[in-house]
């Protein structure tokens, strides 16, 4: 299922993704920096939202309490959330 994600506190402003039962596929940023988000969306292709969280979570970025890695972590946990709901889990 395909989900978008406007971030907060971030140079990027939103977050489009698919997610396959616990899989990140195709993720892709708006705004930010293109290298560092090119290196994300390769590095995160296939992995598991666990994993994600492990990886990626609370990373912050200078003085900001996030980054794009995390808000991407929050993005997916939400729509994981929101997809077990629909299941009725």
């Amino acid at each position: 299922m395909s989900y978008e994600y406007h971030t907060s506190g971030t140079c990027s402003t939103m977050i489009r993704f698919d997610l396959d039962g616990d899989i990140v596929r195709n993720v892709k940023y708006n705004g930010g920096c293109p290298g560092n988000l090119k290196a994300i969306v390769s590095l995160v292709e296939g992995m598991s939202v666990e994993e994600l969280n492990k990886r990626l979570g609370g990373i912050t970025c200078g003085p900001k309490n996030t980054s794009c890695g995390d808000q991407l972590v929050r993005a997916v946990n939400e729509a994981y959330e929101k997809q077990g709901d629909e299941k009725g889990e």
